[in-house]
């Protein structure tokens, strides 16, 4: 049965930098592009108030959600039910720790876990952005380029950072990318993630190529490409259980 048209799945990571007081506004420009999930650490809540954030994005999910929601061997594991949810994560703001985490392969949060189970195969890879704002000169060190280059190499997508007054008064690169930029690389990547799914994934390509002919918009046909790429992948992942 072919995968009805629907809105991308958008999984938003916020991490401990002073950026993620614009949660709220990434919010509201990533749920003009598809539904939204919000996962956020303990130090990135101490910059925003989850009631501020578009009731459509709530509630904000962490590592608490994960405990309270699993008593027994057999109830769903959330970091595992947001990776199989989302057709794409951003982790906005990407702030230095949560960096050398996810380069290092850490797995000490919620945010952390979604990001270590994420699917990095060839023909099936959902998109990772990473989105970092930290001080300038924690964005200049030679640990940052080699943390960022290390998951780049595995797939992930990189919005640079923008020149200006940070919050610590400095003046230089480190300061988070506009939430409507932020908005229009997720676009952009879900595009290139359902083209990849036609001309990659055979399960998936019919039903991403109907919905691509049906829908008027591309976000709308992204949603359906990547809803028949993620039965693709869960298909894959039975067959290698029964392996």
């Amino acid at each position: 049965m072919e995968p009805p048209l629907r809105r991308p799945h958008i999984l938003l990571g916020l991490s401990g930098s002073v950026a993620s007081i614009k949660a709220a506004e990434l919010c509201e420009r990533l749920l003009e592009v598809g539904d939204v999930k919000v996962v956020a650490t303990d130090a990135a809540r101490r910059f925003f108030k989850p009631e501020d954030l578009p009731a459509a994005a709530l509630p904000v999910l962490g590592d608490d959600d994960e405990w309270r929601r699993w008593q027994r061997v057999g109830d769903d594991v959330l970091h595992i039910e947001l990776r199989r949810w989302a057709d794409v994560l951003v982790v906005a703001p990407l702030s230095a720790n949560t960096l050398a985490k996810l380069a290092a392969g850490l797995s000490d949060n919620l945010l952390t876990c979604v990001a270590r189970a994420w699917n990095w195969r060839a023909g099936v890879r959902l998109p990772l952005l990473l989105v970092p704002a930290m001080n300038t000169l924690m964005w200049e060190s030679p640990l940052t380029a080699r943390q960022l280059a290390a998951i780049q190499a595995l797939g992930a997508v990189v919005v640079p950072p923008v020149s200006k007054r940070l919050a610590c008064g400095d003046v230089g690169a480190g300061a988070m990318a506009a939430p409507g930029d932020v908005a229009a690389a997720v676009t952009a990547a879900l595009a290139r993630a359902a083209n990849e799914v036609v001309c990659a994934a055979p399960a998936a390509r019919a039903p991403a190529e109907e919905a691509a002919t049906q829908a008027s918009g591309g976000v709308a046909a992204a949603g359906a490409s990547l809803a028949a790429l993620r039965t693709h992948v869960a298909e894959l992942e039975r067959v290698q259980v029964a392996l």
